[in-house]
């Protein structure tokens, strides 16, 4: 009897759909973890498979069969396989889309796992030991053994065509005697990989935490590093990383923004004798698969990447480690909306390795797992070297008047800090020249069509932008109300703090980096580059510059707007202002130089602010902590968001109604359902949001709930005429 082939195919359904094996195949050979080519809807679609099982409930008769199979063996192993299909339950997601979402783009599509590579010369043994005995007679075939002496990583094609004199034929024959081999080797093994050792010693809080996870290093253990910032957490990582490569096993590090990736990866390469691969979206589709396929196949040891990184397989799995864990940029916020940080410990599980959390602000969810003895904590209390903590001043700015967001105090601090010949960094997180265009006749204001937001206005480039769908236009003469030519900027944005710090500093190299000035292929790096050599005398930025970063000549730090983040409706506010903060802050005073961090704010007697200022960061985090507890709010209770929207309101809210009846019905003890609600951008991008809420103490009771009213959502009328999804742990209501 044929085989029958179950096959998840990357779609918004959860199913997994049957087929029969391709033709003069009955499927005994094929192995879960394949690609495969399968008829879908009229469509050929690239599909995974799952399983090969002996039945189907369809009728072998309504079967298609698969229109080719796309690997030989599979690209994912059954260990891997099965913890994605985990993942597929746990966040309740198609499984198809899960099992895709694991791949890079080109194998989505079909493309071949291929290794692209050029051609490299290597003595082989025999080579090595008679050296060059016997070719004195052949001066080229001499001259080329020479240089694969000379070169202990060989030499690309590429390399020797720099050669005045055609190296070939001497190749050739060297190849044909047994004296050299050429092989073809895979891009990202073709650079020569040099070391350097460690400029200073580490300290005994650095020694005691990689003593701690060296310990562990062969089983599955989270541990959570909580070090201040600049207290030498990357040192800790990089002594992690040469033990395990001296075990011959593999490290997968985690970062959450590509802007953190260049100055980690230098540092890396600088002390790591082993290739690295890199693997995020500022990279070319071909140069993610590369990187995919290289530490896949266990051709490459280190893997340094974003958040979609987390999925790629480990042919030597040996650590995972997450740095800046409490970043929500961790967090997918379309489609597939997994956590990275938590998807990273259930992979170190199911592997059976340790897995390394660092934050100098970790996560309320970390701080309590770590306070339930779930992660073993691990502490840096001090900056590393001679470096200083920085001093934090409140700048009461109310009834001073300021120029481009800039007060007197402040333009005085930096103009002291340029004549010593330092570094100030200015932090605005909020990019454009200023967030309202207004009427200054009648009151108008420049709005988004599609969406409940105003547009931005960007001088730059002479538009006026929304920057929750993308649309844009140029910037407007006149009222589009009473036609008055008198439109005014009211608010800051970076662009526009740009133009005052050129006034008053006009003889300083300023930079800003922000997601406007760095989509250039490579900008970002230049800029970090010519910061880190001193030619910028005042960088200012967005979040790209908040944490991470490693700035030694910078020893002043301005917050221009701290005030932003404290009212707000979301009740993580308050925690994602304080690590904003204290990692801004956490840019000064990194070197022998003491740094002094101003934030400018007109609410100096905020509760928050005080607690920073008084008791740093875990002072602020023990009350919060406490306030979390009072109003079973997470982490202390668990949650699920489920969200829909459509061109009219009538639709989605009906949808979130009948899901809530469903809810209400289900019987699932210690779960709360609260809306449906609009949500805080009711409308965006043309259609209109609603949300509804489920929270639990427990978290197999929520799931419990999900799991058995989300077959019924499937099978409402209303679920077809909306667009909806299921956020499960989400950490945007936006």
């Amino acid at each position: 009897m044929s085989k029958i082939l179950r096959i998840a195919v990357p779609i918004p359904l959860r199913l997994i759909f049957d087929y029969l094996p391709p033709e003069n195949c009955n499927g005994n050979s094929l192995r879960p973890g394949i690609r495969v080519r399968i008829p879908f809807r009229g469509q050929s679609k690239i599909g995974y498979l799952i399983d090969v099982v002996e039945h189907s409930e369809i009728a072998l008769s309504q079967l298609k069969p698969v229109d080719a199979i796309v690997d030989e063996e599979p690209l994912i192993s059954a260990k891997d396989l099965k913890f994605l299909l985990w993942t597929s339950r746990y966040y309740h997601h198609p499984v198809g889309e899960v099992v895709s979402s694991a791949f890079p783009v080109p194998l989505r599509k079909g493309k071949p796992a291929v290794l692209r590579g050029q051609k490299y010369l290597f003595t082989t043994q025999k080579g090595r030991v008679e050296k060059i005995k016997g070719l004195s007679r052949a001066r080229r075939q001499s001259e080329l053994m020479k240089l694969l002496f000379d070169s202990h990583q060989g030499l690309s094609a590429q390399d020797l065509v720099r050669l005045d004199w055609n190296w070939q034929n001497s190749a050739k024959q060297l190849v044909e005697k047994g004296l050299i081999e050429i092989r073809e080797v895979p891009a990202l093994l073709n650079c020569e990989q040099r070391s350097t050792p460690a400029q200073y010693s580490l300290n005994a809080a650095q020694k005691n935490a990689i003593e701690q996870v060296r310990h562990a290093m062969d089983k599955f253990k989270p541990f959570l590093l909580e070090g201040v910032t600049g207290s030498g957490k990357t040192e800790v990582y990089l002594g992690l990383i040469e033990f395990a490569l001296q075990q011959g096993k593999q490290v997968m590090v985690l970062l959450p923004e590509i802007s953190l990736t260049p100055q980690l990866e230098a540092r890396f390469r600088k002390r790591l004798a082993k290739p690295i691969a890199v693997f995020h979206s500022g990279l070319s589709e071909s140069e993610r698969q590369q990187a995919w396929l290289c530490f896949r196949q266990g051709l490459v040891p280190i893997l340094l990447g974003t958040r979609s990184a987390v999925f790629t397989p480990m042919r030597n799995p040996g650590l995972i480690i997450l740095d800046e864990e409490h970043d929500a940029s961790f967090k997918q916020q379309e489609g597939f909306r997994f956590s990275a940080r938590d998807i990273a410990i259930a992979r170190a599980k199911q592997l059976c390795i340790p897995v390394l959390l660092g934050s100098a602000t970790p996560s309320f969810e970390s701080i309590l797992n770590a306070n339930k003895g779930r992660f073993e904590l691990l502490c840096l209390p001090e900056r590393a070297g001679r470096a200083s903590t920085p001093r934090l001043k409140l700048l009461d700015i109310r009834n001073q008047r300021l120029e481009e967001g800039l007060s007197p105090q402040l333009v005085a601090e930096i103009r002291r800090v340029l004549a010593l010949g330092e570094q100030v960094l200015l932090f605005l997180n909020r990019r454009g020249f200023a967030p309202i265009l207004i009427c200054h006749a009648c009151g108008w204001i420049a709005s988004c069509s599609r969406c409940d937001s105003r547009l931005v206005v960007h001088f730059g480039h002479g538009k006026l932008r929304c920057h929750h769908c993308g649309y844009e236009q140029v910037i407007f003469t006149q009222c589009q109300s009473c036609e008055t030519p008198d439109l005014r900027t009211l608010g800051l944005g970076t662009e526009r703090v740009e133009r005052g710090l050129g006034k008053f500093f006009p003889q300083a190299k300023i930079v800003r980096i922000d997601r406007d000035s760095t989509q250039r292929k490579g900008s970002l790096e230049s800029v970090l580059r010519q910061v880190t050599c001193g030619n910028i005398d005042i960088l200012l930025g967005t979040q790209m510059l908040a944490k991470g970063h490693h700035f030694p000549k910078v020893t002043l730090v301005g917050i221009l707007d701290v005030d932003a983040g404290l009212y707000s409706t979301d009740f993580r506010a308050s925690e994602r202002l304080a690590q904003l903060v204290v990692q801004v802050a956490g840019r000064a005073g990194r070197e022998q130089k003491p740094g002094k961090v101003v934030l400018q704010t007109r609410h100096p007697d905020h509760p928050l602010l005080m607690a920073l200022i008084q008791k740093g960061y875990r002072g602020f985090i023990d009350n919060a902590l406490s306030e979390r507890k009072a109003a079973l709010l997470p982490p202390f209770s668990f949650q699920a968001l489920m969200r829909a929207e459509a061109t009219n309101t009538e639709t989605p809210l009906q949808l979130l109604k009948d899901v809530q009846k469903l809810a209400a019905g289900s019987s699932i003890v210690d779960t709360s359902v609260f809306g449906p609600v609009s949500a805080p951008l009711t409308k965006k991008a043309g259609l209109y949001r609603f949300q509804l809420l489920f929270q639990s103490p427990k978290r197999e009771n929520l799931h419990r709930l999900i799991g058995r009213i989300l077959p019924k959502v499937i099978a409402l009328p209303t679920s077809k005429r909306v667009r909806w999804s299921l956020d499960v742990d989400p950490l945007d209501f936006y």
